[in-house]
């Protein structure tokens, strides 16, 4: 199964000023786009003087970021942050979590989508089981000790799983999820271990900042 790939996904990674690794392997290479172009798209993009940014301009721009990493509308992403406004402990970091526990980014973190879009996709065609049940919602939140596996019909098509083992062990996997593969008998099974532990994460985006812009 292919990811069908575009620019619209440099765009925004030029747009933002930054790589947001949008693009699974492309990104750590010297294909990628900000490598050869990074600045702002458009006809006149390369000659932009960087323009001074005020408070809440910063503010705007973590947002804007955390939303095209996770691929999520605005309607979206503001019920994650009014979620985790509600909740007990840091916001910043229940946000964080909620994020990294939807369905198709713990996909991508067991490292069996090289870039969130394919795994929103390998999710959206029911490919792959939690606790033995079909679910097809990339938004799904996953919780501690639940089992991911792949649907076994799928794994006797080849296609897929030939590209799936591709893609296992080219990524650090973080430490509140565990991938065990047999590639003799095509048996792959991840598990959650935990909550994600925020303070081991490296973010391409600031949270607290996010906080601030919906509170204002």
């Amino acid at each position: 199964m292919a990811t069908k790939v575009t620019n619209s996904e440099c765009k925004k990674c030029r747009s933002a000023g930054e790589k947001l690794f949008l693009k699974g392997e492309k990104c750590f290479s010297p294909k990628c786009t900000m490598v050869k172009r990074d600045y702002a798209p458009g006809a006149h993009g390369a000659n932009k003087k960087p323009s001074r940014v005020t408070v809440y301009g910063g503010q705007l721009k973590e947002k804007q970021k955390a939303k095209r990493i996770y691929g999520l509308r605005e309607t979206q992403f503001s019920n994650y942050v009014a979620k985790a406004t509600g909740r007990k402990g840091n916001t910043a970091d229940e946000l964080i979590k909620s994020l990294e526990m939807r369905f198709d980014n713990v996909i991508f973190r067991l490292g069996l989508a090289k870039s969130r879009p394919m795994a929103r996709q390998i999710v959206s065609h029911m490919h792959i089981l939690v606790d033995g049940k079909k679910v097809n919602i990339p938004s799904f939140q996953v919780k501690p000790n639940q089992v991911i596996t792949i649907v076994p019909k799928i794994l006797e098509k080849g296609k897929l799983i030939t590209e799936i083992m591709v893609n296992i062990g080219k990524r650090e996997l973080p430490s509140w999820v565990v991938l065990e593969t047999n590639k003799a008998d095509n048996k792959i099974s991840g598990k959650i271990l935990s909550d994600p532990k925020v303070a081991e994460m490296t973010l391409e985006f600031d949270p607290k900042k996010i906080i601030e812009f919906y509170s204002r």
